[in-house]
């Protein structure tokens, strides 16, 4: 009697031993997924950080094709990477890439002109990429808030031409400036004009 109880319970024992091995080993498994996800890895990006450089790439992709239309083939985009100062910030910085000069310099070095193209060619880039993968969600309206008096008569028209562009595709694009030059490119208008009683606004054509 004694020996069958010893049997029994040394085979409860190994059942118990199996059952913590395989816990073990999930939570093994478990924990060096949790650590690559949270950044713990060689690059100590986090998985929520790589997915966003997956889009990231993609907007920079679209964002060059319409750079280098409006600054004349000169400018590219590139993502910052910088090995010795990896992390949570780390891979979602930009520099351009001056084909004239073969250089990567920061984009602070960008001229006002210089830096609004670029941030047009991002917006507009960002808007394509949301709509590629969001899965229905259309962007077919957009606004332009100011930004094109830093622009000399050459870059004010390829930009409005990109913008135009849109609207070729079905886009309304609607843009809100003061530049007198405007007013020659854009056919359909919304005039804010004020006097005394207050302002008033006139529809173009």
């Amino acid at each position: 009697m004694r020996i069958s109880q010893d049997t029994s319970h040394q085979q409860q024992i190994e059942a118990i031993h199996q059952r913590i091995e395989k816990s073990e080993q999930h939570y093994r498994q478990v924990n060096d997924l949790f650590r690559v996800a949270s950044g713990n890895n060689e690059q100590r990006v986090s998985f929520e950080r790589y997915v966003l450089g997956f889009y990231f790439d993609a907007i920079v992709s679209f964002a060059n094709h319409r750079l280098e239309s409006l600054t004349g083939g000169r400018y590219l985009l590139c993502r910052k990477k910088d090995r010795e100062k990896f992390g949570r910030s780390s891979g979602l910085d930009l520099e351009i890439l001056d084909q004239y000069s073969g250089k990567i310099r920061p984009t602070s070095t960008l001229s006002g002109g210089e830096s609004f193209k670029t941030a047009l060619a991002l917006a507009l880039s960002l808007a394509d990429v949301v709509q590629m993968y969001a899965g229905g969600v259309v962007i077919d309206t957009m606004f332009i808030d100011e930004g094109f008096g830093s622009l000399d008569a050459e870059s004010l028209d390829s930009a409005v031409d990109a913008l135009l562009s849109l609207g070729n595709d079905g886009r309304l694009v609607g843009i809100i400036s003061h530049v007198p030059q405007l007013k020659e490119q854009i056919p359909s208008q919304i005039q804010v004009k004020a006097g005394r009683n207050g302002s008033s606004i006139q529809m173009q054509p």
